[in-house]
C-alpha cells in the first residue's frame, strides 16, 4: 500500500475494530488491519485476540517481541492502513550510511560534539562512503549467506574491486600508487593506518562473523607476504589478480599437530635434484579461505629451517571444508599438499628465513582482528541499550534494575579501552617504517589482541545474560547476541591463542629491561 492510499484515525475509531474478524491494532502511531493477518501470526491467533491487544495502541508489546525490520518486510507493510491523527512515528530505520545516534555504538571520533588527535576530514569522508557501500550492497549479501553457508557473491567482490576496497585493506604501499580509491573520497599519498581502521571497522558492522572471513580475509593475511617478500615477477602476476578480486589467496600456516608452536610445523618443502622446484608434502588446518582460494601462503620445514612458499593450486593440491562454530562461507579448509611441484621463484623471502615473513605479517593480522573485535563490540553495546530500555521485566524496564545497569558499565567501559589503545597503537604504525614495527609492536599488538578478544568474550557473556532466552536463539530479537557468542571463541584463537600472545607480550618486555635494573 502506497502512502497517498492511507488514512487518518483517531484512537476511538481504532478501539471499535476490535472483533476477531474486524480486528486493527496500532502500532506507533500507525494503524494495522491484522484481521486476516491473525491466523498466519507466528505466534498463533490467540496473541492477537487477548483482551489488551484488539483496538488497542500495542507498540509497546510488540517491541518487547519483535525487531523493528519486521515492520518493513513488504507483506507487513501491506498491513498498515492508515495512521493516527495528529501523531507521528517516531520509530525509525536508520538511514543507509548514517552513524547511529546511540550512546556508544560509535567510537568516539564519529560522536557528535567529540574530537580527536587522529582522524582528518579523510578519514570522515571515507568512513560515509564505506559505511554507505556496506549498508547497501555488502549488508544484505552477509546475512544471506551468513545463513546459507555459500561465499561471498562475485558481484560483491567485484564491486569491492573496483572501489579498490581490497587494495585498501592490505594498508598504506606502494600497491596503492595510481589507484583510484574509493571514486577518489582518499588519495593514495595520503592513505595510512587510520584509513584501513575506518574500512577494517566498516566491514565489521556486518554482524555475520563467517561471512566477514569469508569476505577476502585470506587476502589481508596471505597476501602481505608476496607484496613484501615476492619477487617483482611474481607480483606482477598475483597482486593484480588478487586484488581485482579475479583470484583468491589464504593464508596456510596452522597445522594440527603445531597449533600456535611455528617451529613445530611438519610441512615439509625439498628441493629437486636440479634445485629449479621444492617438493611440498604434508597438511594444513584451519585455513580462512581455502575451501576457494587459488593462491597458498605456505609455511614450510626446510632444510635451511623455516621457508614460506607461494603455492598456486595444481595437481597434488586439495582442500576440504572444516565444519566450525560459525558460518562455512569463510571457507575454512583442510589442506593436502602431496608431491605439489613449486618453482624456487615462488619463495617468499630468504631460504629459512619464514620467521621474519611471518613475524612481520603477524603483526598486522593482529592488528586487523583489534579493529574488527573493538567494533564488534560496539554492536552489542547498541543492541544490548537499545534492549534493557524497551524491555520489561517484573514490571519495570530492565534499565531500572543496577545489576543491568553495571553490565552495560562494564561492556562500554571494555570497548573504549581497546579502541583507544588501537588508536595508539595505530599511530605508531603510522609513524614507524616497516622494520620499525615489526621490532617494536609485536610486544604491544600481542598484548591488544590477547585483551581485545578476552573483552569480547566476556561482553558477549553479558550480552546474553542481558537478553535471557532471546540470546541464545538464532533468530529474532536476540540473533546478533548469539551469533555473536558462539562465534567469538574463534577471535580469541586466530593469529595466536590468548595465553600464547600475551606471553609473547611479557617476553618482549623482559627482552627491553635494563641490565641494572633493581628493586
Amino acid at each position: 500500500m502506497t502512502t497517498k492510499n492511507l488514512r487518518v484515525f483517531t484512537r476511538e475509531q481504532v478501539e471499535k475494530h476490535s472483533k476477531p474478524d474486524d480486528l486493527w491494532i496500532i502500532i506507533d502511531a500507525k494503524v494495522y488491519d491484522v484481521s486476516r493477518f491473525k491466523d498466519m501470526h507466528p505466534g498463533g491467533i490467540a496473541v492477537l485476540l487477548d483482551e489488551d491487544i484488539p483496538g488497542q495502541d500495542v507498540t509497546e508489546a510488540f517491541y518487547g517481541l519483535h525487531l523493528h525490520e519486521v515492520l518493513e518486510r513488504p507483506q507487513y507493510k501491506r498491513l498498515q492502513i492508515g495512521t493516527i491523527v495528529e501523531e507521528q512515528p517516531v520509530i525509525y530505520s536508520r538511514i543507509i550510511g548514517e552513524a547511529s545516534n546511540i550512546p556508544y555504538a560509535e567510537p568516539t571520533w564519529l560522536s557528535e560534539g567529540y574530537h580527536s588527535p587522529y582522524f582528518k576530514e579523510s578519514h570522515r569522508r571515507l568512513q560515509h562512503a564505506v559505511r554507505e557501500f556496506i549498508d547497501d550492497i555488502v549488508y544484505p549479501d552477509a546475512q544471506a549467506h551468513e545463513i546459507d553457508g555459500k561465499r561471498p557473491s562475485q558481484s560483491v567482490i567485484d564491486k569491492m574491486a573496483e572501489l579498490n576496497i581490497h587494495a585498501m585493506r592490505m594498508g598504506p604501499g606502494k600497491h596503492l600508487k595510481g589507484l583510484t580509491l574509493m571514486e577518489g573520497t582518499v588519495d593514495p599519498e595520503e592513505f595510512d593506518y587510520f584509513h584501513e581502521l575506518v574500512v577494517n571497522q566498516e566491514i565489521t558492522r556486518c554482524g555475520a562473523r563467517g561471512y566477514g572471513d569469508g569476505l577476502n580475509s585470506g587476502c589481508v593475511i596471505g597476501l602481505p607476504p608476496v607484496l613484501n617478500f615476492g619477487s617483482p615477477e611474481l607480483k606482477s602476476k598475483i597482486v593484480p589478480e588478487v586484488l581485482g578480486g579475479k583470484k583468491f589467496i589464504c593464508l596456510a600456516i596452522s597445522e594440527a599437530h603445531a597449533g600456535s608452536d611455528v617451529f613445530g610445523l611438519q610441512t615439509t618443502a625439498t628441493k629437486t635434484e636440479d634445485s629449479k622446484h621444492w617438493i611440498i608434502n604434508g597438511h594444513k588446518k584451519w585455513i580462512t579461505n581455502g575451501v576457494f582460494a587459488d593462491y597458498f601462503t605456505v609455511g614450510c620445514k626446510t632444510e635451511d629451517g623455516f621457508t614460506v612458499i607461494l603455492v598456486e593450486r595444481c595437481e597434488g593440491v586439495s582442500t576440504k571444508p572444516i565444519k566450525t562454530s560459525y558460518s562455512s562461507t569463510a571457507g575454512t579448509a583442510f589442506i593436502t599438499f602431496d608431491n605439489v611441484k613449486v618453482p624456487v621463484e615462488n619463495t617468499l623471502g630468504e631460504e629459512g628465513g619464514g620467521i621474519f615473513v611471518m613475524l612481520s605479517n603477524f603483526n598486522h593480522e593482529r592488528w586487523v582482528m583489534c579493529c574488527s573485535s573493538a567494533r564488534s563490540q560496539r554492536l552489542l553495546i547498541e543492541a544490548c541499550l537499545k534492549w534493557i530500555m524497551q524491555r520489561k521485566a517484573f514490571g519495570k524496564p530492565l534499565a531500572s534494575l543496577a545489576v543491568i545497569r553495571s553490565k552495560v558499565a562494564q561492556m562500554i567501559a571494555r570497548t573504549e579501552s581497546v579502541q583507544n589503545w588501537l588508536e595508539n597503537l595505530t599511530y605508531q604504525m603510522c609513524n614507524m617504517t616497516y622494520i620499525e614495527q615489526a621490532k617494536r609492536l609485536a610486544g604491544p599488538l600481542a598484548f591488544l589482541k590477547m585483551y581485545s578478544t578476552r573483552c569480547a568474550q566476556q561482553t558477549a557473556v553479558d550480552a546474553v545474560q542481558i537478553f535471557g532466552g532471546r540470546g541464545i536463539t538464532q533468530s529474532g530479537m536476540g540473533r546478533l547476541i548469539e551469533h555473536y557468542y558462539r562465534t567469538v571463541p574463534f577471535d580469541s584463537l586466530l593469529g595466536g591463542a590468548e595465553d600464547v600472545l600475551a606471553d609473547l607480550g611479557v617476553r618482549q618486555a623482559m627482552r627491553g629491561m635494563p641490565k641494572n635494573a633493581r628493586l
